[in-house]
């Protein structure tokens, strides 16, 4: 079995969001086209249109206009998206409403404080349950801080920024760390008064409604980089994904796939709202370890069980250092990684803040246990393409949270 073929993959989750979010501040109708189909930004959507958000869909297009906000009459269900809650805390804050955040099993064990601790600081009336959902947001007059981040967080510095568009004064913030950088880049593209100098942003808040948007999303690097992974290690694979973000905060992955011995070529470039985007082809080649650093997880962190499937196969031992974030994703990422690979006869040792793993080793087919985690769930998918006897999830419908299109596209490249 190899995995060939061109593909165009649904649009990218981290800007599908923000997309949806900032068209709700326009003042007019904006056009999104590619939006990704999975349950994470239907929660966006849905929590927005609660506030008063007028949308309709229109084929393969989501027309959104904005309105002035109100407060919702029930709370705001973010189902499993850490990113709705974390993302809305700040753009509701500073809309003059009420509103109660709750989700479901998963998601209320999830750390809120991280955002609502500087929100707090902008003077926002926002409190959690024992720093976890649900979380409430009372009626807020915002003014500006000055913050520096304490953990490297996209969505805690994207909560801040949404707060800073209508907060007094100018936000500014420092990373000590850079992660992705879609919001600054999507506020830039629509006109916002924002500036980047190196790990310093500084927003100036505004009033005004920017004009209404056309936007199509480019296709999702991280649901790339699942058939990356099968191009890599099956040979004589070779995969194009068609239209595919290549923001630098994004590519983290398909760097470190690269030093690890697979090819992967840039065919075409272009940009959509100031986003980089790209044909993007990938060939299987011979694997060797690579040491993934703290200062390179940022960039790659939804792909780090990606980089342990990979280390299976690669000649040396892999070291992942400074993944401590991945113990509070939808899962414990990290055990989930280790445990599910060790019971498929990988050599791993668990870290506190990563894994090492060596290789190549041969895996055998297992019950995957996913932990309800839709990541690892299509990691250990793409595992059981090189395992030997058959490799079972104990969840496979938890793949709908971020890419219910993920065993189509899989069918599709296997039967070519």
């Amino acid at each position: 079995m190899v995995l060939k073929g061109s593909v165009t993959l649904p649009g990218d989750k981290s800007l599908s969001h923000r997309a949806i979010m900032l068209a709700s501040l326009s003042s007019d109708k904006s056009v999104i086209e590619n939006l990704s189909s999975g349950q994470d930004v239907i929660s966006t959507r849905d929590c927005l249109a609660k506030c008063g958000m007028d949308w309709n869909q229109d084929g393969e297009r989501i027309n959104i206009k904005g309105r002035q906000f109100i407060s919702p009459e029930i709370p705001l269900d973010c189902g499993n998206s850490g990113t709705t809650v974390r993302l809305l805390s700040g753009l509701i804050a500073g809309q003059q409403i009420k509103a109660t955040f709750t989700g479901d099993q998963s998601l209320s064990s999830r750390p809120m404080d991280r955002v609502v601790s500087p929100l707090q600081k902008m003077n926002a009336k926002i409190s959690s349950t024992n720093g976890k959902l649900p979380v409430i947001i009372q009626v807020s007059d915002l003014h500006s801080i000055e913050y520096t981040m304490p953990v490297a967080s996209a969505q805690v510095k994207s909560a801040i920024l949404l707060a800073g568009i209508h907060a007094m004064g100018e936000t500014i913030i420092h990373e000590t760390v850079p992660t992705r950088d879609h919001t600054e880049i999507l506020l830039s593209a629509l006109g916002y008064p924002i500036t980047t100098n190196g790990q310093r942003i500084v927003i100036k808040g505004s009033n005004t409604r920017h004009p209404g948007f056309h936007f199509h999303v480019p296709a999702d690097p991280s649901s790339a980089a699942f058939f990356a992974t099968g191009a890599a290690i099956i040979h004589d694979s070779e995969v194009i994904f068609k239209n595919m973000l290549i923001n630098p905060t994004r590519f983290g992955f398909f760097r470190s796939l690269g030093m690890m011995g697979a090819q992967v070529d840039i065919l075409d470039h272009w940009t959509e709202l100031h986003e980089s985007v790209a044909h993007i082809r990938i060939k299987s080649g011979q694997l060797h370890a690579v040491h993934i650093a703290k200062e390179d997880v940022p960039a790659l962190i939804d792909e780090l069980p990606l980089i342990a499937i990979l280390a299976t196969q690669a000649e040396g031992t892999t070291t992942v250092e400074g993944a401590g974030e991945l113990r509070v994703k939808e899962s414990d990422r990290l055990h989930a990684i280790c445990i599910n690979l060790e019971r498929m006869g990988a050599q791993v040792t668990e870290h506190t803040d990563g894994f090492s793993i060596s290789g190549p080793t041969s895996l055998k087919g297992i019950h995957i246990q996913t932990f309800h985690d839709h990541r690892i769930a299509m990691a250990f998918t793409i595992a059981g393409l090189i395992a030997d006897g058959e490799t079972t999830l104990d969840d496979s419908d938890c793949i709908a949270i971020s890419f219910p299109e993920f065993h189509n596209v899989l069918n599709y490249l296997t039967l070519n």
